[in-house]
């Protein structure tokens, strides 16, 4: 999400200066903040103003100390990791909970996106298996049942919108959080999933996906959904990634075939 704001950093505060809020993003933010410096005032920077109505809008909030995760998680961060995620998921009471926004990109609209993605797009040239991957996924996302799978209710949380591990910040013994632009109601699963299956822990080989999840104490019902949302959102960034600018990549050479055996994994394909 590099392109979507600029970052100034000060000694006490950060001041964040939107390049793109037409779907809100400065007010997603500013309150995410305002809600968890209410309800869960250690795992997220403080607000300390915000202009909304200025071309850029900015939001300026306290400096948090620490720095991203990065690289593979030892045992005590994929812990911090779990316990952050889980503390905003659920710090807010349910009748403010429930009056928010959804976040942006819910799964719907998500799967809808990638329909017409892989309507659209040829079957890559290349790497044979680049060109497996896709056929299954537009194999997976033509199935009418998943309107139904991501269209259902379950127990909503404050989702973050963003599982980017440059958001999560380590100090040494605790992660506090970054980033709210996209945040709103959403559900346990889906949010999971979002942290696991981002391609920023995927290039780098960054977490323990089944040690971070087994934190986290699902129905049946959500691992169920759990599964399915992984491959919605391993799709995406499959998406993301063939779609890259060939002349200016984003992600390391061989991230396409690299997504597209995850890909391949997670459809039992």
């Amino acid at each position: 999400m590099a392109n979507t704001h600029a970052v100034e950093v000060g000694s006490a505060t950060v001041v964040k200066r939107y390049r793109r809020w037409a779907q809100g993003e400065h007010r997603r933010e500013w309150r995410a903040l305002t809600l968890l410096a209410e309800h869960a005032p250690d795992l997220a920077p403080l607000p300390v103003r915000a202009d909304l109505e200025a071309d850029p809008p900015s939001v300026t909030m306290t400096r948090l100390e620490g720095v991203p995760l990065a690289g593979r998680l030892t045992g005590a961060q994929v812990g911090g990791l779990a316990e952050a995620v889980a503390g905003v998921q659920t710090a807010i009471p349910g009748p403010v909970l429930r009056a928010l926004p959804f976040r942006l990109l819910h799964p719907l609209v998500v799967l809808r996106r990638l329909r017409v993605w892989c309507a659209r797009r040829p079957s890559p040239d290349g790497d044979p298996l680049v060109a497996r991957a896709f056929g299954a996924v537009t194999d997976w996302a033509g199935r009418p049942r998943l309107d139904e799978v991501f269209s259902a209710e379950f127990t909503p949380v404050f989702g973050l919108g963003d599982g980017n591990l440059a958001n999560y910040l380590w100090d040494g013994a605790q992660v506090r959080i970054v980033d709210f632009e996209y945040s709103g109601l959403s559900d346990r699963a889906y949010e999971l999933a979002e942290v696991v299956e981002h391609i920023s822990v995927w290039v780098g080989d960054g977490l323990d996906a089944p040690a971070f999840l087994s934190r986290f104490e699902l129905t049946p019902a959500e691992t169920a959904r759990l599964r399915e949302c992984r491959r919605l959102l391993a799709l995406y960034w499959f998406g993301s990634v063939l779609s890259e600018d060939p002349e200016r990549p984003r992600n390391p050479p061989g991230t396409a075939a690299r997504q597209a055996g995850r890909l391949l994994a997670l459809l039992g394909a």
